[in-house]
């Protein structure tokens, strides 16, 4: 297919950013400070050991804090080196009616309708297959891992309702095709054809929250004869016990709109599930997808979407094809990530949802190395990649492993077979094919192992947002979702596949660096504790920790702190960011410090040494309507950690009454651990 395109015309470009030189001399200067520093605090404490034990704690608690600050930070300094920016030219690709696209495979994965409602979940869907593809060309897979008969129905309704969605948003030049978003702006086309479109998407989703309220779908009007007789396998389901189930919903080859344009085919998938076999969470439901749309139709590029992120930009696709189809790139690349955004952030955006320095500013300078991290959603592969193929060879669509048509039944029966629980033993997948067990964090690992393995990928981040989604909106979603990062980030730190080790020595030094500040997030919690804690036992208690301000080594600290939020604030803001969610950001980031970081550690810590935890856990996307006009105004669920944001800490001790109010035997627990750290540096510091 690289073949196909002029060798003289440029399909993308790319420039360092202008900042670099000022990077590195910054880097330079902070490096020589972070070692004056450290010098300090070493002597300081060998002579704090020849005085007391307390005082020996003391300063070797200081100590430990800023040689991981000083790690953590040597380790940033990879994101810094070389940031790049990109530029795609979509409009200069070969025309698709003279040389055909490779085909598209989309997998869209839920896992939980109470969590992810299968409207919505539809809707995302309903976006893939609206893309600017050509139809034949491109297949949507969805992944119910909760096994629900509901969001069978639901997709069974999406295929109804596509033959009117996708010709409708073709006509109206839509950039944004999910119906539900669509509907929802505040200002959709008020034409008769759009009301009707509207009124129509209304009802499709009216009959769906039905069926959710009443947990089934057997007497629902809307399902014939035939398909009743397909949901008769739910009965007797248990989530985690069950055969697979497999339905094509929509065919290319067969189905049309109502213009008599073909439709892309639609199928949606739940694999077989039993209690004696790993299930290996979404990383297992990926590599069915894969395996099962092999059979189907083996398009050589996959996109994989969380079931909140739309299609936001129905050109996405050909943005990525400037990468695939670069005869000097596509041997290499085995993907190409779109960053994260989020709609229906307030303001100020109070609980860092957006998490810009993981998915844009960090993603800039990992692509000036040999590329960003996968980070879950967005991304489109190279199914070569995924398969363990080595990097060689051009972009191409293989035939070979075909059965026969989408939905036949020698297909179908293969496809069942993939789908089974026990496919996997005795094989390399997971392992050194598909996408990676060993983690709960299977995007981090799978993007860590590609690249190990030789693996470029590509950063796009056009000017209008290519997805589109939902951010965690309450503090208890954001911080759990974060502790289940931190769990599963330790769990590829403490490997045999460490990027300390296994990464330096199979990609670079600075991409092991790289990955391996996200690897050791959880250890903030050490820093930050500390820094909470200790200045303010050491002022109850009338004991000096810092140099005084008359003293020369006054300018020192402050310099070290200055420079390292002003960098961080300056990043922020040049990505687009604002100072006041900036702020926000910097809030989470400690609160984060005592609880997900901390609580993920030790969740890791009890995992290792054999004691069971929670394990993954599905981030909910629904909120009450309380809880949302809260976060809407600005209000922080709970404050944190800082004197001037306790008052909300006390509102839901004492005051509050839904879900944001918090436990009591949380809030007595609390009372005595702060009873316990006060009078235990009580002691520390009068001994001092």
């Amino acid at each position: 297919m690289p073949a196909l395109l002029d060798s003289s015309t440029s399909l993308h470009t790319l420039h360092v950013d202008h900042h670099v030189g000022l990077y590195r001399a910054h880097m330079l200067v902070y490096s020589l400070a972070i070692l004056v520093l450290l010098y300090h605090r070493t002597a300081t404490l060998l002579t704090a050991s020849k005085n007391s034990f307390s005082s020996f704690v003391i300063h070797f608690s200081l100590l430990l804090a800023d040689a991981i600050l000083a790690f953590m930070w040597a380790c940033c300094q990879a994101l810094r080196w070389r940031p790049i920016r990109r530029r795609e030219f979509p409009h200069r690709l070969p025309d698709p009616a003279l040389h055909e696209w490779p085909a598209l495979d989309v997998f869209v994965c839920t896992a939980d309708p109470r969590k992810e409602p299968p409207a919505s979940v539809a809707s995302t869907a309903l976006s893939m297959m609206a893309l600017d593809y050509p139809a034949h060309k491109l297949s949507v897979y969805v992944s119910d891992d909760g096994g629900s008969e509901v969001t069978l129905f639901a997709f069974m309704e999406a295929a109804r309702f596509a033959r009117y969605w996708l010709p409708f948003c073709r006509e109206k030049g839509l950039v944004g095709r999910s119906p539900e978003a669509y509907f929802a702006s505040p200002d959709p086309c008020g034409d008769s054809e759009s009301q009707k479109m509207k009124m129509m998407f209304d009802a499709m989703k009216e009959n769906v929250e039905s069926a959710m309220d009443k947990g089934c779908v057997r007497n629902n009007f809307t399902v014939s004869a035939e398909e009743l007789q397909f949901f008769e396998k739910w009965k007797g389901f248990v989530r985690n016990n069950h055969p697979s189930i497999i339905k094509v919903l929509l065919k290319s080859d067969e189905d049309r709109d109502i213009t008599s344009t073909p439709l892309p085919n639609l199928v949606y998938l739940s694999r077989e599930k039993r209690p004696s076999y790993p299930h290996h969470f979404k990383a297992g439901a990926l590599n069915v997808l894969l395996r099962v749309s092999g059979i189907m139709s083996n398009a050589p590029i996959v996109l994989t979407v969380d079931c909140d992120m739309y299609a936001n930009d129905p050109k996405s696709p050909q943005r990525a094809l400037c990468y695939f189809l670069d005869p000097s790139l596509a041997p290499k690349l085995a993907f190409v990530q779109f960053p994260q955004h989020f709609e229906g952030l307030n303001k100020h955006d109070i609980y860092g949802g957006e998490i810009r320095r993981l998915f844009r500013i960090n993603s800039y300078g990992l692509d000036g190395l040999h590329g960003p991290n996968y980070v879950g959603t967005n991304c489109f592969h190279s199914r070569r990649a995924l398969c363990g193929s080595s990097p060689s060879s051009h972009l191409t669509d293989s035939k070979a492993p075909y059965v026969g048509s989408i939905g036949s039944e020698p297909t179908m029966a293969r496809v069942h077979d993939m789908a089974a629980c026990d496919y996997e033993q005795g094989t390399k997948w997971g392992s050194t094919i598909g996408f990676r067990y060993g983690s709960l964090v299977e995007d981090y690992y799978t993007g860590f192992r590609l690249h190990c393995e030789g693996w470029k990928s590509v950063f796009s981040d056009p000017a209008q947002p290519a997805f589109l989604g939902d951010a965690p909106k309450s503090l208890h979603d954001s911080l759990s979702q974060c502790k289940r990062w931190v769990v599963g980030l330790f769990e590829v730190a403490f490997s045999r596949y460490s990027p300390l080790t296994f990464g330096t020595r199979n990609a670079s030094l600075p991409m092991g660096l790289g990955y391996g500040y996200y690897a050791f997030w959880g250890i903030w919690c050490v820093p930050i504790i500390t820094y909470a804690l200790l200045p303010q036992l050491a002022l109850v208690s009338q004991k000096p920790l810092f140099p005084k301000a008359s003293e020369p080594r006054i300018y020192l600290c402050a310099y070290l702190f200055l420079a390292a939020y002003g960098q961080d604030l300056a990043d922020f803001v040049m990505s687009g960011g604002s100072v006041a969610r900036w702020w926000s950001d910097q809030r989470m980031w400690m609160i984060r410090g005592v609880t997900s970081y901390l609580f993920g550690t030790i969740e890791f810590a009890l995992n290792r040494v054999g004691i069971p935890s929670q394990g993954f856990n599905v981030t909910n996307k629904v909120m009450e309507e309380e809880q949302s006009k809260r976060y809407d105004n600005g209000v922080f669920d709970f404050a944190g950690f800082i004197a001037a944001n306790c008052l909300p800490i006390y509102e839901a001790m004492f005051f509050r009454s839904d879900n944001g109010k918090m436990p009591r035997n949380v809030t007595l627990t609390s009372i005595s651990l702060a009873g316990l750290v006060l009078y235990v540096g009580g002691f520390l510091f009068n001994t001092y």
